[in-house]
């Protein structure tokens, strides 16, 4: 039988679908049935119908085998490919407060969370609950963690797809929607008072800067705290190696022009266009280097007390952690973050 404790975790599809239940992190399977009935009063005690999960509705089970294989007609989403990975228990609803267009295909969404207890690590990303949408989304947040405890509020840069999150993000999604939300992912950067400094060395791929940036506005909020308090981390350098197709798909890039600005010698970035066809505006010139990032950028980094954080498409990943590998940089201190 499966744990009440665990119940939380499970979420159905809609009940006129075939498709199996989806499964969430942490949660607990046997073998065995569980009467519909159970199911259907621990959901409405956890998700009342009045709040955002209310509205997830139930849908014929899959059914475990003998060593508790989950069969399913679906392909794996957000939540199957990162069920080892781990999370929150705290499921908190939030409030769309802004919606902007970050470029032609990227919607940045400000989410407003009233829940005091709601916190995250630079890095992280968040289960994305939609009223009346099946599939979980899973976007990383691309805000820091001093703009929450500031002001509550919590941002996300999504790229347009058919994934359904997306798509209603980019269709349907206007201010005042309400959603849900729960914090997950082992990929942050966490200093604390007592650690070594540590130089980091960010590498970017298209909507993989969105970990990367909250990482960049975490050092620059400790480095603005340490200017005015004194028991925080010790800081060493941070540089940003960033890549798209061309200037137009480079996020965030006037924000990152600001730090290093604010922040000179500790913030620094390299923008790397592939298919720039456009001239570059005099902004930024000096930042740009047209090609992909090669061994020559990086191996001059290489020290015992540098970090190497990757986020991007899973070639660009493996291609940087290669390359890594080849200049002599320990696997101990590459981390990275796939989105599929």
């Amino acid at each position: 039988m499966l744990h009440l404790t665990n119940i939380y975790n499970f979420f159905f599809r809609n009940s006129d679908s075939e498709d199996c239940l989806i499964i969430m992190a942490h949660a607990t399977i046997y073998v065995g049935c569980i009467a519909p009935q159970l199911l259907r009063g621990a959901q409405s005690r956890i998700f009342p119908s009045h709040s955002p999960l209310g509205v997830l509705r139930h849908s014929a089970f899959c059914y475990c085998t003998g060593n508790g294989t989950i069969k399913s007609k679906r392909k794996m989403d957000h939540l199957e490919r990162t069920a080892n990975n781990f999370r929150q228990e705290v499921i908190t609803q939030a409030k769309v407060c802004g919606i902007t267009d970050e470029s032609e295909t990227v919607k940045r969404l400000c989410l407003a969370i009233a829940n005091k207890d709601f916190t995250f690590k630079a890095g992280q990303w968040v289960d994305f609950f939609i009223p009346g949408v099946s599939v979980v989304g899973g976007f990383s947040i691309c805000s820091s963690p001093g703009l929450l405890e500031r002001e509550g509020i919590l941002e996300l840069a999504v790229k347009h797809s058919v994934h359904p999150p997306a798509h209603w993000i980019h269709t349907e999604c206007t201010l005042d929607s309400e959603v849900a939300l729960r914090v997950g992912g082992d990929f942050f950067f966490d200093p604390q008072p007592g650690d070594s400094p540590v130089n980091l060395v960010l590498i970017a791929g298209g909507v993989g800067i969105n970990p990367l940036f909250s990482i960049l506005l975490h050092i620059a909020d400790l480095h603005g705290y340490q200017e005015g308090k004194g028991n925080r981390p010790k800081l060493g350098t941070a540089k940003l190696y960033y890549s798209a197709k061309n200037t137009s798909e480079l996020l965030f890039k006037k924000n990152i022009l600001g730090l290093m600005k604010a922040f000179p010698g500790k913030i620094t970035c390299c923008f790397h266009v592939t298919q720039q066809r456009s001239q570059i505006c005099k902004e930024l010139q000096p930042h740009i280097t047209e090609g992909r990032i090669s061994e020559k950028d990086l191996e001059k980094h290489i020290s015992n007390d540098t970090s190497w954080y990757i986020c991007g498409p899973p070639p660009m990943i493996e291609s940087i952690s290669k390359l890594l590998t080849n200049i002599g940089v320990p696997r101990n201190r590459v981390f990275f973050e796939k989105w599929w």
